[in-house]
């Protein structure tokens, strides 16, 4: 993969998905309007250039950030989309600082924000129908192939939409609380990470954490909103 590519955005068709949830054993379909995601995860490069800051423990502009917290991942996005001259898409509130519960998204805007959790599946999937897009070591970088370390971006096969890394490497943080009732404010991680076994990265695993948390194997990918 080019080094430009890392920072394209793909165009993701409307489409229907179905989300599923072990613990109460229930699934439900969303549909999804046409939106626009990012073709790689946000790398140490890009996170440096919009916020002077390279968090976690690997080294280099190409590797994908991590040791970031859903919140450092909401700040991103706002301050990368005033970078560029969009409205942000998340209101931070006021008061106490690190509130994820006083983070509103602004569904009008047009500026970067991260995936709801249907978003992602969907574009994982890419119309595929299996717990893969394709071989496993041909797309992903897990815990059998990745020496127990993180990779550059776009080391792997894209999936049939132009995704790279959407399984494997790292887990990406999306918008949706994982289940309110038990966990509260956890957020949603998809996708499986460089030190999961190969039966975790799968489009459907779902894993979660608290959005103040920073992991070493946690980064995320932009997405916007498709205006008319």
């Amino acid at each position: 993969m080019e080094p430009s590519a890392e920072n394209e955005m793909i165009a993701v068709r409307p489409g229907r998905v179905t989300l599923s949830d072990r613990r109460t054993r229930r699934s439900w379909p969303v549909d999804l309007a046409a939106y626009r995601l990012a073709a790689c995860p946000v790398t140490q490069g890009a996170y440096a250039a919009v916020t002077g800051l390279r968090p976690g423990t690997a080294k280099g502009d190409r590797v994908p950030v991590e040791g970031v917290s859903w919140l450092d991942a909401v700040e991103f996005c706002n301050a990368l989309s005033r970078q560029e001259g969009y409205a942000p898409a998340y209101a931070l509130g006021s008061g106490e600082p690190g509130r994820p519960e006083a983070v509103a998204w602004d569904t009008s805007a047009d500026g970067y924000r991260l995936p709801t959790e249907a978003e992602w599946e969907h574009a994982c999937r890419a119309g595929t129908e299996g717990a893969r897009y394709g071989r496993l070591d041909e797309i992903a970088w897990h815990r059998g192939n990745s020496g127990e370390s993180i990779h550059d971006v776009g080391g792997k096969e894209p999936n049939p939409w132009g995704l790279y890394d959407m399984l494997g490497n790292v887990w990406e943080w999306c918008w949706d609380v994982y289940d309110a009732e038990v966990y509260g404010t956890y957020r949603v991680l998809r996708g499986g990470g460089w030190f999961d076994e190969p039966w975790s990265c799968r489009a459907s695993v779902r894993r979660r954490s608290h959005p103040t948390f920073r992991i070493d194997d946690v980064g995320f990918r932009v997405a916007r909103t498709v205006r008319a």
